[in-house]
């Protein structure tokens, strides 16, 4: 079968952050699929392109068995918001132009994964052009989830992302939700069939992490790395305005006469604001790192006493599970979990860590401190959530499983 993957953040080869369509990509061309990505240039936490592709508009490269065009993505991305509306809508027109006059190959489907749903506009182009069928992934509900962060407020533009968001969701042949809650929401509230929704959730990297888990030296890691004696907690991801970070400032506030240190990996638009506000408050106990490939990201977490995924506290972020909650599960580490709803149930059911309310450091505090005072939780929890995930979310059976509902429709 010979695949259109249509995916603004696709990874590149050394990028750190999500990289379940890499992963997913890598096994399809394994088992001797063909995989064209239309990717942008910009990576999802920052605002430059690579030297690279500077004043070009399109740019071919192979990951592996994986052929990829990157795409023009406005440099004012993630510098304003109508920097990153144009961010957006430079992708979809680039994007158009190089898969009617780049991919001229016979294509039996189109794979659209979202956010950002303007993504959507180039699937249905596409599909019209190439008379194919095209299947929409909904990595985060959105526009629900830039409205409750306050990321978009003007109405218009939300008027158009619902009516954009039901046009979509009827021309698609299938519907990929990575959630349950999602699911429930797009039948019940939006008004989609249920036959043509499936879940393909998001997963664990095993070969990645257990390559890691056996040949990693994690003592001399802790060592290297100034982190004897510390009780690490690795935050790995975003450092946006969905994240609200700040409630790790607070809660390193709490704990700075303890052991405890926060570990935030990554980039985003607050992250200045949140160096700024450590130095402020004179914290010794919250570490920043630039960001690093997936794999020196299982390093640090291995190195590390449990993991932490946060999230802003609105409703919408209750119906999604974090991607890296799935990391820290493979890499058998508990997790300290800052996000309620259905990720809160899946850490509860795996009993792999532990839920403290969303923006209450104070909470966030007294579940550390039980950590503290039982530190044979951190082994016990690590090793229920590693079993727990490789039983329901090992990335390599999703991506087949996934591959057989794409088979129904491109070689129908």
């Amino acid at each position: 079968m010979n695949i259109l993957l249509i995916h603004q953040y696709f990874l590149e080869e050394d990028d750190p952050g999500g990289s379940r369509f890499n992963e997913m990509t890598r096994t399809w061309t394994e088992q001797g699929h063909s995989i064209t990505v239309l990717a942008g240039m910009i990576h999802a936490n920052k605002s430059e392109k690579r030297p690279e592709y500077k004043e070009k508009h399109f740019f071919h490269k192979q990951h592996d068995k994986v052929s990829v065009w990157r795409c023009h993505v406005s440099e004012s991305y993630n510098k304003s918001f109508t920097g990153r509306l144009w961010g957006y809508f430079s992708f979809v027109f680039s994007s158009i132009w190089v898969g009617i006059f780049k991919t001229r190959e016979k294509y039996d489907l189109i794979l659209v994964t979202s956010p950002p749903l303007f993504v959507g506009i180039t699937a249905w182009v596409l599909s019209k052009f190439k008379r194919i069928p095209f299947v929409f992934e909904i990595r985060d509900l959105w526009p629900e989830s830039a409205i409750d962060t306050g990321v978009v407020t003007n109405s218009l533009i939300i008027k158009f992302a619902y009516w954009f968001e039901s046009f979509i969701y009827k021309r698609a042949e299938l519907i990929n939700v990575l959630t349950p809650a999602f699911r429930d929401i797009l039948i019940n509230k939006k008004n989609v069939s249920p036959y043509k929704v499936i879940f393909i959730p998001n997963a664990a990297d095993f070969s990645l992490s257990n390559d890691v888990l056996n040949n990693f030296d994690s003592q001399k890691f802790r060592r290297d790395n100034n982190l004897v004696g510390k009780f690490v907690i690795t935050y790995v991801g975003a450092h946006g305005v969905a994240n609200h970070l700040i409630q790790i400032i607070e809660t390193a506030e709490l704990l700075k006469d303890t052991n405890v240190l926060f570990q935030l990996i990554g980039d985003g638009m607050q992250k200045k604001m949140l160096i700024e506000e450590t130095e402020k408050r004179g914290l010794d106990n919250v570490r920043f790192v630039e960001p690093v490939s997936k794999k020196e990201v299982f390093k640090y977490i291995i190195a590390s006493d449990m993991g932490t995924s946060v999230l802003k506290r609105v409703d919408t972020f209750k119906t999604i599970y974090s991607n890296k909650t799935f990391d820290y599960m493979a890499c058998k580490k508990p997790i300290l979990l800052v996000i309620d709803g259905v990720s809160r149930d899946l850490v509860e059911e795996a009993n792999c860590g532990v839920f403290a309310e969303p923006e209450r450091p104070h909470d966030i505090a007294a579940k550390i401190k039980v950590y503290l005072s039982k530190p044979e939780l951190i082994g016990k929890q690590g090793v229920n959530g590693y079993n727990y995930a490789k039983k329901h979310f090992d990335r390599l059976v999703l991506a087949k499983k996934y591959l057989v509902y794409l088979e129904k429709i491109g070689l129908d």
